[in-house]
C-alpha cells in the first residue's frame, strides 16, 4: 500500500509542471493547500486520471500474469499467452484504419481480445491451451498485418497504441476499465489458495476434493477478461505480467495466496512509476510507456529464462 500510495503522489505530482508534494497531497485528501486553481485542474482533471489508470491496468496485468503462472506452472507464462494481445490488436488496428471514433478503440481491441481469448480455448481445451494460443496469435497478427498493408496513411497511429499509452479523456478509461478490475480481483484472488493445490498436480489435487480442469478454466476466463480490458484502454504494455510476480515471488516464496494480491499492488505502481519517467524522460516529448517497461523487463525475461533452463536441466 506504501508503494501504491507513493506511485499516486509522485506520479501527481511531477510532470513538464512540478508541483510541490506537500500541496498535492493536501489536495488529494481535499484538505486545503496553495495550489491555485489551474495546478489544482491539472491534479484532477489530468494527471489523476492518468495515474489511476495506470494504477488499474498494471495491477490487472500482474495479477493475470501471476496467475498464468501458476495455472500453467510456467515461470515465463504472461497475459498475453492465450491471443489476448494479438486479438487487441487487430481489434484497435481495425477501428484506428476504418477512421472509427476514439471512444470505439477501446471497445474494439477489448472485443478482439475477447474473441482471441474464445478462440484459444476452443481450439485447445482438450489439448494444448499454450499451443493453441500461439496458434491464434500468428493467425491474428497476418490479419492485422494484412489491414495495415491496406491502410498505411494509419501506421503511424496504430503504433502509437500498440507501443501502449495512458492517454485519458478524464475518467472515461478509468470507469470502462473498473468493473472488469474488479470482476477479476475478486474472483482471482478468492480461488488463489486452489492455485496452491493445483501447484503439487491435477492427481493430487483431486484427492484434496479440487477438481483441477474447472477451477483452471475459472481462473484463466478471469485472468484473461482483466488483461483484455487492461489491453483495451492501455495499448499493448508488456513485460509487466512476468517482472511483478517474480519479483514478489523473491521476496515473499511460492505461496499464491501471498503472491497474487502484492503482486496486484505492485504491479500497479510500476506501471504508475512507469508511465511517470515515459512523461518526464524527453519531457516536453513523451516516450511510449511499452518502450519504458521493454527496457526493464527484456533483461529480466532473459535473467528469468536462463535461470530456468539451468535449473531444468
Amino acid at each position: 500500500m506504501a508503494a501504491v500510495l507513493a506511485a499516486l503522489v509522485l506520479g501527481v505530482a511531477l510532470g513538464p509542471v512540478s508541483l510541490p508534494l506537500k500541496d498535492v497531497a493536501l489536495e488529494l485528501l481535499g484538505l486545503d493547500n496553495n495550489l491555485n486553481p489551474r495546478e489544482a485542474a491539472i491534479v484532477t482533471q489530468i494527471r489523476l486520471p492518468r495515474v489511476l489508470l495506470g494504477l488499474l491496468a498494471g495491477s490487472m496485468l500482474a495479477l493475470a500474469g501471476g496467475c498464468f503462472q501458476g495455472v500453467f506452472r510456467n515461470p515465463l507464462a504472461d497475459p498475453y499467452l492465450l491471443g489476448t494481445a494479438a486479438g487487441a490488436g487487430v481489434g484497435a488496428t481495425t477501428a484506428i484504419a476504418m477512421r472509427a471514433d476514439d471512444s470505439l478503440v477501446p471497445i474494439a481491441a477489448f472485443a478482439g481480445a475477447l474473441i482471441a481469448v474464445i478462440s484459444t480455448y476452443l481450439l485447445g481445451a482438450t489439448r494444448n491451451l499454450i499451443l493453441a494460443g500461439v496458434a491464434i496469435s500468428s493467425f491474428l497478427t497476418a490479419i492485422q498485418t494484412y489491414v495495415l498493408q491496406r491502410n498505411v496513411d494509419t501506421i503511424r497511429e496504430v503504433y502509437s497504441w500498440l507501443l501502449g499509452r495512458l492517454a485519458t479523456h478524464g475518467y472515461a478509461e478509468v470507469k470502462t476499465l473498473l468493473p472488469y478490475a474488479a470482476v477479476t480481483m475478486i474472483v482471482v484472488l478468492a480461488l488463489r489458495r486452489e492455485l496452491d493445490v493445483l501447484s503439487v498436480g491435477d492427481a493430487e489435487a483431486a484427492t484434496l476434493g479440487l477438481h483441477p480442469q474447472r477451477s483452471r478454466l475459472i481462473l484463466l476466463g478471469a485472468a484473461s477478461l482483466g488483461t483484455a480490458a487492461a489491453v483495451a484502454v492501455s495499448g499493448l504494455i508488456g513485460f509487466v505480467g512476468i517482472i511483478i510476480p517474480h519479483l514478489v515471488r523473491l521476496v515473499v516464496g511460492r505461496s499464491y495466496r501471498q503472491i497474487l494480491p502484492l503482486s496486484l499492488l505492485f504491479g500497479g505502481a510500476f506501471l504508475a512509476l512507469a508511465d511517470l519517467a515515459a512523461r518526464t524522460v524527453i519531457a516536453p516529448g513523451e516516450l511510449p510507456i511499452g518502450v519504458v517497461t521493454a527496457f526493464f523487463g527484456a533483461p529480466f525475461f532473459i535473467l528469468v529464462m536462463r535461470t530456468t533452463k539451468a535449473v531444468s536441466l
